[in-house]
């Protein structure tokens, strides 16, 4: 099958159907400008169309034995693997990302998957003391009913599977929105192998729309209780606005702006590589990406030439190559605001220790030091190929500017002594940190997510049963109670 010609579709109660809206969303191929599909945007009718399903359909899947919930997601797994190279085109397609990216987002996503199989089973109900003779307890685990998801262009595939697989199998039934620029990788493809696995249908539904259309229909709908969203601080603080008004729980994974810490014993060709990867991978497109990369000054100019030689020999171009790696950035849009950006840090004094080109979507490197401490660039995220070089004096001033910044998702710091990292590790205020390793790092059963302006509540494992279920405390009185009146 053409993913981009049949799954161009919104899809809503098991049907794949054309959106009611007067215009199309164009999904482009971000490196060469092919038109991969024209989608007619679904309207807030469509958005309602898909709530008022899952909220009819969901009840007798939350009632399902879970042992049958996870053999449809044993087959979603399969479906994953048995078109996996089909896949793995469509991302690199899609988002323009390497073929060493789409195995890698694949990879996950099944991990994913395999963790979602168990969290079926996950869910354990209580029994509780009372200081009341003859009462019992219940503390039951219950599913929230709908959970509205809204994933991200970066790894859409994996980010939409990463919330979409755990709320079905805890039973609840979801409405995916995905990015507009990956509405099949990150939406269409994703219902496409639930429907092949035989999910039954409107449990899941994906409505392929834009906010200038639909406006907060999709968050403030009554009948979603959870909003999972993936995506920027900027948006972010809109929906959890939105879901604060209407009593809604949401799961806010937002943006990162991490340091890389490369301590006076670091093993420095070793933090040369986890750098280079930590910035670059997915040409930086990646919430947890190394923007900054914080070297003692005692070791800065052995590991800054070493870093930019190696930064060097990174190619960029063509995704589909597998010499490639560094694809487009997902659309002009954003190549203007990453060269904006870079312009502006340079004409205020920055140091260029490697200056990229751009042609097209395509970006090759760019690595900058001696910028200002005021500076946007070390204040903000950069989804782009740009790295900035931070030499520091000592631990204490290393955590301070690791700590500058409204962001705290995801950090890493290099040291031979692995018990001084976690010292420092403990101080720095972010979500995760990993000891002589990169910054990008997703496992699933360790939660995931980040202080301050980087988003709220976790995901991954256990702490999945906790986003996507509620709980309810049922008493029984044996016998008869006592009242006062």
């Amino acid at each position: 099958m053409s993913y981009f010609t049949d799954l161009a579709h919104q899809y809503i109660d098991g049907a794949w159907q054309t959106g009611s809206g007067s215009w199309d969303i164009i999904d482009f191929n971000p490196y060469n400008g092919e038109k991969l599909a024209s989608i007619t945007i679904a309207t807030v009718d469509e958005v309602d169309q898909a709530y008022r399903v899952a909220e009819r359909v969901q009840p007798a899947w939350g009632r399902t034995n879970p042992y049958k919930r996870r053999l449809v997601l044993e087959r979603v797994l399969r479906a994953v693997e048995d078109h996996e190279p089909e896949i793995t085109e469509a991302i690199i397609a899609e988002l323009g990302g390497t073929r060493a990216k789409a195995a890698f987002e694949i990879h996950l996503a099944k991990e994913f998957l395999r963790e979602a199989m168990q969290l079926a089973l996950r869910p354990e109900g209580r029994i509780l003391p009372s200081p009341t003779d003859g009462k019992e307890n219940r503390l039951y685990r219950l599913p929230v009913g709908v959970v509205g998801v809204i994933s991200p262009f970066n790894f859409p595939f994996l980010l939409s599977i990463k919330s979409v697989a755990p709320a079905l199998a805890l039973g609840n039934a979801v409405v995916l929105k995905p990015h507009q620029n990956t509405p099949v990788v990150g939406g269409t493809l994703v219902a496409k192998v639930f429907e092949d696995a035989g999910l039954p249908a409107g449990l899941l539904n994906v409505v392929i729309t834009d906010i200038a259309e639909i406006g907060d229909a999709l968050v403030a709908h009554p009948v979603p209780k959870v909003i999972s969203f993936t995506g920027s601080d900027k948006v972010g603080r809109h929906v959890a606005t939105v879901c604060a008004a209407n009593f809604k729980r949401c799961v806010l994974e937002l943006g990162g702006n991490s340091a890389l810490i490369v301590l006076d014993d670091a093993d420095l060709d070793y933090a040369v590589d986890a750098a280079v990867f930590s910035r670059f991978v997915h040409q930086g497109q990646v919430c947890m990406a190394a923007n900054r990369v914080l070297v003692d000054r005692s070791v800065e100019p052995e590991f800054t030439e070493k870093f930019v030689a190696k930064v060097r020999t990174l190619r960029a171009g063509d995704p589909a190559d597998p010499e490639t790696h560094l694809g487009p950035l997902i659309n002009g849009s954003q190549v203007e605001a990453v060269s904006a950006l870079v312009e502006t840090t340079v004409e205020a004094g920055a140091t260029v220790l490697l200056r990229g080109r751009t042609e097209g979507n395509v970006m090759t490197p760019t690595v900058l030091t001696g910028v200002a401490a005021d500076s946007p660039a070390l204040a903000q995220e950069i989804f782009g190929p740009v790295a900035i070089v931070v030499p520091f004096d000592g631990e204490d001033e290393a955590v301070r500017i690791a700590n500058d910044t409204p962001y705290g998702l995801s950090g890493a710091v290099h040291t031979g002594d692995v018990e001084r990292g976690v010292r420092i590790a403990q101080r720095i205020h972010a979500g995760m940190i990993h000891i002589n390793d990169s910054t990008v790092h997703d496992e699933p059963i360790v939660p995931f997510g980040g202080e301050k302006h980087s988003g709220i509540g976790r995901l991954n494992g256990d702490a999945m049963v906790d986003s996507f279920t509620t709980q309810k405390w049922i008493s029984i009185q044996h016998g008869r109670s006592a009242f006062p009146f």
